[in-house]
């Protein structure tokens, strides 16, 4: 499909917080080796624990008029000492609607939004998602470690690539 007009904005508790719990859980669903959460366990929380999560961390979205199309978080490292860091996490887009530039749009909209707050930014990626790395790379991300085992899904495992990107 072709989502030429979507438009990026962040999500709002309240307003937003449903068709974020709807893309979040489908995420988890469809591509668990991505997310260091599960499904069964967001789908047991309560709505205002997403509401909650607008609130903690700022979430992106990709909406075609009222769907949403995709999404990225961002949140800056908690303590004094890592405060000049921030983190990208939890971007997932819709695969109706992959190819069509969503994700290079969130991860835009996330990284305009970090400058000025933050000095650098990293993210961790599956080591198989070569089209996530290769996007990352596209934005200046370099990898510096690797995570091996990262994940466990099943009785699968899966290594997570770290990236990072310098801002000042």
């Amino acid at each position: 499909m072709d989502f030429p007009d979507f438009v990026i904005r962040r999500l709002e508790p309240g307003p937003d917080t449903e068709i974020f719990r709807a893309i979040r859980l489908e995420s988890l669903k469809k591509s668990p080796e991505s997310f260091g959460s599960d499904f069964a366990t967001e789908d047991a929380r309560p709505l205002e624990w997403f509401a909650g999560r607008l609130t903690t961390s700022d979430l992106f979205g990709a909406f075609h008029g009222e769907e949403l199309l995709g999404i990225a978080g961002f949140y800056v490292e908690p303590t004094i000492q890592r405060a000049h860091k921030g983190v990208i996490w939890g971007v997932y887009v819709r695969p109706k609607a992959r190819s069509a530039g969503v994700a290079r749009a969130l991860i835009e909209a996330v990284l305009a939004y970090a400058e000025g707050r933050v000095e650098q930014v990293n993210l961790c990626v599956e080591r198989g998602n070569l089209h996530a790395r290769r996007l990352y790379t596209s934005f200046g991300f370099v990898e510096y470690g690797l995570e091996k085992n990262a994940l466990k899904v099943g009785d699968r495992y899966f290594d997570d690539v770290l990236m990072t990107k310098a801002l000042a």
